[in-house]
């Protein structure tokens, strides 16, 4: 063999295993991820989530003052008889008055996804003798709703710290009645300031299979209040288009 052709065998085999060696080490890299395995089928939502500052949004007294529960179940036709859910119920603002507004022959279930937050509404519902209403707990891709259940479903000022909104919207969309909405109430501002565009929300559920049915401004809960219907199909997971935080707007 030619020194030449020594030298240049010897560069192809240091290229050889060096190649050897990054494709041993992207074969071991452990194929992590800060996402439940039960949203990777998922597209990631393209736009920063909140993180859960407090349960209380302002104090009860303050919101009853401006009639604000009384306003929004008005507004999101909520009657009695009906079965209604509070999704990121909190300490209950919503729950107990949903109770009274559906009275004996309706239920409200009160869903969050803090277990601390979850024992202590319990013991709230079972201190006011609450009897037409159950507790859940939820997680960051799944509200756990028993399918076709629900008149109603109510988000009030939570949407923008949903972390896995499409696979979110995707478990949520069969515990609807025919006929029955989701009610979602937040403000115009980026989410990562605890709102939530209104233009993202709707493409966002509508990415999932939801149809919009309209909005209201200026609501006594602050912000603007949100309906969305089951469309003609729910989107098959890999089938779901991200909408970009950027446009607003699926691409």
């Amino acid at each position: 063999m030619l020194p030449g052709q020594a030298a240049r065998l010897k560069v192809a085999m240091v290229l050889l295993l060096s190649g050897g060696l990054l494709a041993a080490c992207d074969s071991l890299a452990p194929a992590s991820s800060d996402r439940p395995e039960t949203a990777q089928d998922f597209p990631r939502a393209d736009r920063p989530v909140a993180p859960i500052i407090s349960t209380r949004w302002s104090t009860e007294e303050a919101r009853d003052r401006v009639n604000e529960a009384e306003e929004i179940m008005d507004r999101a036709g909520i009657e009695p008889g009906m079965t209604v859910a509070d999704i990121g119920a909190g300490e209950g603002y919503y729950t107990v008055r949903l109770a009274t507004r559906v009275g004996p022959k309706g239920r409200v279930l009160g869903q969050d996804i803090i277990a601390e937050v979850i024992d202590q509404l319990g013991q709230r519902v079972t201190r006011e003798n609450r009897d037409n209403v159950s507790v859940k707990l939820g997680t960051p891709d799944d509200p756990r709703l028993p399918e076709k259940s629900f008149d109603r479903v109510l988000m009030v000022h939570m949407y923008h710290e949903i972390a896995e909104p499409y696979a979110f919207l995707w478990r949520l969309y069969p515990a609807l009645k025919p006929g029955g909405q989701v009610i979602v109430v937040d403000i115009d501002r980026p989410t990562e300031q605890h709102g939530t565009p209104p233009a993202l929300l709707r493409c966002e559920f509508e990415a999932v299979g939801f149809r919009y049915a309209g909005v209201e401004a200026r609501t006594a809960a602050g912000g603007y209040l949100m309906r969305f219907e089951p469309g003609e199909r729910r989107v098959a997971p890999d089938e779901i288009r991200p909408c970009r935080l950027s446009r607003n707007r699926r691409p």
